[in-house]
């Protein structure tokens, strides 16, 4: 007697955004290190130069009052894994991810298969998240090693530093689907936007010392919503409500972005 054999289904393809993904890790392995080196190098040093040597001259002198009774190691060291987070975020979105339209047209001979120019966006910001979270533990184990993670809780600055470097970056990259030029937009962005949002977010000074006048730059910039949520899990201090407006803040602000971008690689991908 025979027996119906039973039909198989052939095996789902995986969605277009992971292979994108996968692509771009496979690349990632050839500088895997020395990326990594980079991320956490430059805050290190700032660690050491600003908490270890001028933070002891900082503690012993007469603005020790204004960090809240901490220490100014502890006061920079989660803004510290914030801005770092920040900086790779824009970085990964700018020039790489700009080479793939401009000069590599990887990009273009994806979109050439079932691939979706959305979902080309969808991998590079899982790429550059995939990033932000091997970085940003990273470099708690350095403030770890530093005693200067905080507590427990402390752990929770890098789910805030990969998301405020993610909410920053998904902008990044819907500004690169629509240039067309070398790319000079990105010197533009990074000497006038990122450096000034590293120094008047409350990284390295409480925002009460800024003029009221001049004190809107940091309440609308997600750095400075970043910090308080880094801040608020090491050192605690910070409330319910304020956590949640800052949380808030910048998941629209991820939002917004990414769906700005994938309009951006739409328009820029279908020809």
């Amino acid at each position: 007697m025979a027996f119906p054999v039973p039909a198989v289904r052939p095996a789902r393809p995986p969605s277009g955004r992971f292979v994108v993904l996968e692509y771009l890790i496979r690349c990632w392995r050839g500088y895997f290190v020395s990326s990594l080196a980079q991320a956490v190098g430059v805050p290190l040093l700032y660690l050491l130069a600003l908490g270890v040597g001028l933070g002891t001259l900082i503690d012993s002198g007469p603005d020790a009052e204004s960090f809240g009774g901490i220490s100014y190691l502890d006061y920079i060291a989660p803004a510290l894994l914030v801005a770092a987070a920040l900086q790779v975020g824009a970085g990964e979105a700018s020039y790489p991810a700009y080479s793939r339209f401009k000069w590599t047209k990887v990009f273009w001979g994806v979109t050439a298969t079932p691939v979706t120019p959305q979902q080309v966006c969808d991998g590079e910001a899982l790429f550059i998240a995939t990033r932000l979270l091997a970085g940003s533990a990273l470099y708690y184990l350095v403030l770890l090693a530093f005693g200067a993670a905080g507590g427990p809780a402390g752990l929770l600055m890098v789910p805030a530093g990969v998301l405020t470097g993610l909410a920053c970056a998904v902008w990044v990259l819907a500004l690169g689907a629509r240039m067309r030029s070398e790319g000079g937009a990105f010197n533009v962005l990074f000497r006038f936007v990122l450096v000034p949002m590293t120094l008047f977010s409350g990284s390295f000074f409480p925002i009460t010392q800024m003029p009221l006048a001049t004190r809107w730059l940091a309440w609308i910039s997600p750095l400075w919503h970043g910090n308080e949520l880094a801040r608020g899990a090491a050192l605690g201090g910070l409330g319910f409500w304020a956590a949640v407006g800052h949380l808030s803040y910048l998941l629209v602000l991820l939002i917004v972005g990414a769906v700005l971008a994938r309009r951006c690689y739409r328009a820029r991908l279908i020809v």
